[in-house]
Order: structure tokens, then C-alpha cells, then sequence
């Protein structure tokens, strides 16, 4: 398939590491954001390919991963009432609450049901007129837009036995938290290219003015990883901070407009808690009080909810970069997928789910860019 496998080419992948090790002079030290892109460089082992002892540290860039244990709580509290449908995609099903997760609750008897699209919520709407649908609605920039939308739609259709569990977060902020930090090492940023379709490349020029560091927006595959690591390397390595795009097949430099424009009418920047990183100011999207019919967290007065973090759960430092999974010492035993201590051992894009599946020594999968070998 384009865009598939011409990215997972294994000549185009070694031509891009002979490249690097040609530019490489200094232990450079990266960081990834989006978690796609952590699976995609433990998967293939790209991260132990690289030469001259630089380092990939992985970054914040898992929406269910950065999903706090409050939202996860108010979520199982709806899915256990009787008047209501807790909508949600398959990735937040296995995410521990405090005490348990939606998988359980549904298996108690919760009506709890997984969707491919927000959408879907409507259509369960208007066949149940005497119960209450939630969308359970988490993520990034990318999955702001259909989220808005579907509270768009659902004004426009007249349905009033709908609402939204929004837990929407922003990259930026986050980026600047940990780049703030005294123990902040990274050099260089690969900035998720699926957010950058929505938002365009403006607020990382901002950030890479800011912290005086080299920013290039990238894609998913290998071949993409490699070639944003080769054009990283070669901005450190010439003294240059700039931006530039990598994922140029789908990033636009002032992003989608009409993706801006649905979420700028539905939501609004807000405070945002953030499991790993706490509270931070102006690094979510909540629903502006003119749609707040379809705010769940109004219409049930789910306010009193709330929770600490684990203490033995060490996603938090995964989470920051300044751990890597296999470092816990719960990875592997006290902490497995069936028995998730945190959210990163369980979502599709988590690191810790990452190197559970790749880099155990009892994991029987190696896979070489281009196929398994």
C-alpha cells in the first residue's frame, strides 16, 4: 500500500542510518511525543540502531496514557448507573480506575458499549430515548474535532439524551512543562505529525524559538522516524534551531481550518489535570458554557470525583521521559496487561505496552523494517 510499505522500505531505512552515522559527531539526546511513533521505534528497534550513543526518550504522547485516574473514576460512576449508556472507544476499556475499569463494569452488567466513531453515540441515542448516552471523549488535538462535532450534531438533531465525558488535552503545554524542568536532556523534538494536521506548525516555531531547540514534525512509519532523526541530527549537528516537516504528505503549515474552526464553537481552552504531570494551566479543551447541556461532567455533577495517582504505579516518570518502562521495577511482574498498574501497560500507543511487547526477554517477536525476520 503507498504511504505503507514505500515507509517500511528496508534499503530506503539503512540508506537514512548510513546517512546518520556519516553526521553524528555528538550522543545527541531526542525525544518522540506521539506514542504511535514510541511503538513504531521499539517495534523495529530503531531507538538501539542509532550511532554514536544517541538516545531516544519517550515523551507524554499517549492520550489514554495522560487520561487522569479522577476522569477514569467519573467515567466507571456513570457506566454503573442504570439510566445510563457509557459510550466509549475499545483503548479506554482496560485503563484502571481506582478500584476497577470499564471492562468490568460492563462485565458486571453496565451497559457499556465500544464504538469506532463518536458518531455512533447518536444512533445509540435516538434508539434509547428513556436512557442517557455518554461519549466518553479523550485525546489529543487530533480527536478534538470529531468530538466537537458529534455535540454539534447531536444540537442540530435535537437530541437531548446525549452528553460528552470530555478529557481533552494539548500537546504544548505539556512539552513546556517538562522542557521547563531543571533535569530537562532533550535536544531535539519530534513533534506528533497527526497533531500537527489539525493544528498546523505555529505553536511548535513558538516552542522551538522558546527553548532554543530543533523541532521536526514526523510521521509514523520507519522510514519517516529515520529521516526526522537525520534531519534533527543535522540541525544539532549545524547549530540550528528551527522547524521543519517531515510528514509534508499530510501536514499542512497552518493545519485544517475547518477541524480548528468546529472545536474553537465547541470548546475552549481550560486548566487540565494530567496523569504524570498534575495540573497544568491552559492545556485542555472543555465545553463552553453555551453547550453545556451536553457536558456530562455538569449534568450528573460528577465534580466530587476525585483521586490521587497510585504511589506504586511509576508512570509518571515514564511519562516525563525521565524512565524508561523496562526500568520500573513493577514492569513485567507486578504490572502486566492482564493486571495493569497504569493506563501506559494497557493503551494500544502505551510505552510501557510497547517494551512489554518487544523488548521482554521472554517476547518471541523481532521484527526488521520491511517485515518480521
Amino acid at each position: 500500500m503507498k504511504y505503507v510499505d514505500e515507509y517500511r522500505d528496508e534499503k530506503l531505512a539503512q540508506a537514512l542510518l548510513a546517512r546518520l552515522k556519516k553526521i553524528v559527531t555528538k550522543p545527541w539526546v531526542l525525544m518522540e511525543v506521539c506514542g504511535g511513533q514510541t511503538h513504531t521505534l521499539v517495534r523495529y528497534g530503531i531507538d538501539d540502531l542509532l550511532p554514536g550513543g544517541m538516545e531516544m526518550i519517550h515523551g507524554p504522547g499517549c492520550p489514554v496514557c495522560v487520561t487522569p485516574l479522577e476522569i477514569i473514576d467519573k467515567a466507571i460512576a456513570l457506566a454503573r448507573r442504570n439510566d445510563v449508556i457509557l459510550v466509549s472507544y475499545g483503548d479506554m476499556m482496560r485503563v484502571p480506575g481506582s478500584e476497577t475499569d470499564l471492562l468490568r463494569v460492563k462485565a458486571q452488567g453496565g451497559d457499556v458499549r465500544m464504538v469506532y466513531s463518536p458518531l455512533e453515540s447518536l444512533k445509540i441515542a435516538r434508539e434509547n430515548p428513556n436512557k442517557e448516552v455518554v461519549f466518553f471523549g479523550v485525546g489529543f488535538e487530533t480527536t478534538a474535532p470529531p468530538n466537537a462535532m458529534v455535540v454539534w450534531q447531536a444540537r442540530r438533531q435535537g437530541i437531548k439524551n446525549f452528553s460528552l465525558l470530555a478529557s481533552h488535552v494539548l500537546v504544548p503545554p505539556a512539552l513546556h512543562a517538562i522542557f521547563d524542568s531543571g533535569d530537562n536532556r532533550v535536544q531535539g523534538l519530534i513533534a506528533p505529525g497527526h497533531v500537527c494536521t489539525i493544528t498546523g506548525l505555529d505553536d511548535y516555531v513558538t516552542f522551538s524559538r522558546e527553548f532554543k531547540i530543533p523541532v521536526v514534525a514526523g510521521g509514523f512509519e520507519p522510514v519517516d522516524l529515520l529521516e526526522a532523526i537525520v534531519m534533527l541530527a543535522t540541525q544539532l549537528e549545524e547549530g540550528r534551531a528551527e522547524v521543519e516537516n517531515q510528514y509534508s504528505r499530510s501536514i499542512r503549515t497552518d493545519g485544517n481550518a475547518l477541524a480548528q474552526k468546529v472545536v474553537a464553537d465547541v470548546l475552549e481552552v481550560c486548566d487540565r489535570k494530567w496523569r504524570g504531570l498534575g495540573m497544568l494551566p491552559k492545556s485542555g479543551l472543555g465545553i463552553r458554557a453555551e453547550w453545556s447541556e451536553f457536558d456530562a461532567e455538569k449534568k450528573f455533577d460528577l465534580a466530587y470525583i476525585t483521586a490521587e495517582e497510585p504511589a506504586d504505579c511509576m508512570s509518571a516518570l515514564v511519562l516525563q521521559g525521565r524512565m524508561k518502562p523496562n526500568e520500573c521495577p513493577a514492569f513485567g511482574n507486578r504490572c502486566t496487561p492482564e493486571n495493569p498498574l497504569g493506563a501506559p501497560m494497557v493503551s494500544s500507543e502505551g510505552p510501557c505496552a510497547a517494551y512489554y511487547r518487544y523488548r521482554r526477554p521472554a517476547a518471541n517477536e523481532v521484527v526488521t523494517i520491511g517485515g518480521k525476520a
